[in-house]
């Protein structure tokens, strides 16, 4: 079956769910049996073995069929057939998994917030928490410095680091301001020592490198150290490493090699990818670019410019955001593809998923950016946002049957396309952003109080609080307590192909997770959205997000390797 038959975009889809997707030995049999080659090779059975798979056959039927033989065939075949059927169901399929447990000091929380939001609240949970994540922290750090020190990543299992994002240690940089926050004073004098022997000079020699991938994490993370370092705005932090100009020098020569991504390109959308050592950058192999990517430049770009004075940083990037604003939308939303050479948006699939989740998220960041003396001339961003809002809430929000959970789904093919069920994990950062957007950053008692929110504001406050929830359930009805990476919901009308095998989502609503999620892939642990969840608890005060910390330490902390 082609893609395009395909009731949801595969276009970043590239494993074989096979591999993900445990297999009952009965029905690898069942499986088996029709494909070509097996066919083919049947043709050569004796009869002896033949009549022998006949004979299985039957003795299957009648163990799942035969009740009595006092029945009438006239009066019971269909009681019989249903009751066949159902314990062939039950035979095939694999029992529910249960939710994870949480460690005593989280018990009951995943199930009852609203009776124990005071004792989690206790200042003393908090401060365990602190402790806690403090530790994890530690660890990974001391497992990243063994075995792969100046790698962009470690691979704890072989215990060695690869470079997959240019090179540039990435690690070192990204963790650093985390180390900051933390008080990790001997992860921030080896990080900052590594940056000021190493960094510069593998900057001035590396390769290709994404332009998104470099900027949140190298450009970004130099940008908080050097803000987290000099003491701005009442931050009262003392560190060991390197003085703070080392940090914002190393940053500027990296976006000075940056930039090229955008002088390259012929119109205001910059290419995806950048050679550091020549300044020089192109398109991705397929000429476009992700809407997400390059929408998701301005925050590091903006303060870049504020910190050194120089305006063409900040320029450079807000061309993007200026262009957008001009392009054809549908209802607020984009499709995933933007092309550098035109210009030009391309495709029609619209996702908050991967591709497309931060556009929305950056619109809000950068409008707040500008802190209370926001510049007239941005407002623009806060009109998108808005717009895009009331389309997600008009054409992506459903609820699921029957527990009425409340999900984005997709437009793969437009707004004249069918609408799939598919949402990624990467979807949970909206709650955060809606939760920050109508209160602007303030708690929303404080704002209701205060007469500060309006009527949208409260629409999105609501739906907010719904997808924190639907987020959890994600999470909660795992064996691992780790959500899947991709989730699909059963709605209505909801058939799913995969593999090319088409399964009614009615007949594994209640094999898989409770009548909830209906398919679960794979997890990648996205802390992002774990990030802006926090950020929904400072806002509304829900807090789903604390009980995500204990499945990843269970599940991804090994013993000596991070």
């Amino acid at each position: 079956m082609s893609s395009k038959s395909l009731p949801y975009s595969m276009k970043d889809v590239d494993y074989d769910n096979a591999k993900f997707r445990h297999r009952s030995f009965f029905k690898v049999i069942t499986q088996t049996l029709f494909t070509s080659k097996v066919r083919r090779d049947c043709q050569s059975c004796s009869t002896g073995k033949f009549l022998a798979l006949v004979l299985l056959f039957g003795l299957l039927y009648l163990m799942f069929t035969h009740t009595s033989p006092a029945h009438s065939a006239t009066e019971n075949e269909e009681n019989l057939i249903t009751k066949g059927g159902s314990r062939l169901g039950m035979f095939w399929r694999k029992p529910p998994r249960l939710p994870p447990r949480l460690p005593p000091e989280e018990k009951g929380s995943d199930s009852s917030f609203s009776h124990e939001h005071e004792k989690l609240n206790a200042p003393s949970n908090w401060i365990s928490r602190q402790q806690s994540v403090k530790k994890a922290f530690i660890h990974a750090w001391s497992g990243y410095k063994r075995y792969a020190m100046g790698s962009d990543e470690l691979m704890p299992l072989i215990q060695r680091g690869v470079d997959g994002l240019g090179g540039l240690g990435a690690t070192i940089v990204d963790a650093l301001d985390t180390a900051m926050i933390m008080g990790v004073d001997e992860a921030v004098s080896e990080a900052g020592s590594w940056i000021e022997a190493h960094l510069l000079d593998r900057i001035t020699h590396k390769g290709q490198v994404n332009l998104f991938e470099t900027t949140i994490r190298v450009m970004g993370g130099l940008l908080s150290a050097y803000h987290l370092s000099t003491h701005e705005e009442g931050i009262n932090m003392t560190h060991t490493g390197p003085k703070p100009v080392i940090y914002l020098e190393t940053a500027r020569n990296l976006a000075d090699r940056l930039l090229s991504a955008f002088t390259f390109s012929q119109t205001p959308i910059p290419f995806s990818d950048v050679v550091l050592r020549d300044s020089s950058a192109h398109a991705a192999p397929d000429g476009l670019s992700s809407t997400s990517e390059v929408s998701t430049l301005q925050l590091e770009f903006n303060y870049l410019s504020a910190v050194s004075g120089d305006p063409k940083y900040s320029i450079e990037a807000m061309k993007v955001l200026e262009h957008m604003k001009t392009l054809p939308k549908v209802e607020g939303l984009v499709p995933i593809y933007i092309s550098p050479r035109t210009g030009e948006f391309s495709g029609e699939n619209i996702r908050l998923g991967s591709r497309g989740d931060s556009y929305y998220e950056y619109l809000l960041k950068v409008w707040l950016q500008q802190g209370i003396t926001r510049d007239s001339n941005l407002t623009y961003l806060y009109d998108m946002y808005q717009e895009a809002m009331k389309g997600v809430r008009h054409l992506l929000v459903q609820k699921s049957i029957p527990n009425g959970l409340v999900f984005v789904g997709e437009l793969p093919f437009g707004s004249k396309g069918a609408f799939s069920p598919k949402m990624d994990h990467l979807v949970c950062f909206l709650p955060g952003v809606l939760a920050l957007g109508a209160t602007k950053g303030i708690t929303k008692e404080k704002a209701m109080r205060d007469n500060l929110l309006n009527f949208e504001d409260l629409e999105n406050l609501k739906l907010a609080e719904d997808l924190a929830k639907t987020c959890f359930e994600m999470y909660s009805v795992t064996s691992t307590g780790l959500a899947p990476e991709i989730a699909y919901f059963h709605t209505a009308v909801s058939w799913i192909c995969l593999n090319n095998v088409l399964e009614a989502v009615i007949d594994e609503l209640s094999v898989h997770v409770h009548h909830r999620i209906i398919k679960i892939l794979f997890s990648l642990v996205q802390f992002c959205c774990c990030f802006l969840l926090v950020i929904n608890y400072i806002c509304s005060q829900n807090i789903y997000s604390v009980t995500f910390y204990w499945p990843c330490s269970r599940n991804c902390l090994l013993p000596n390797q991070g």
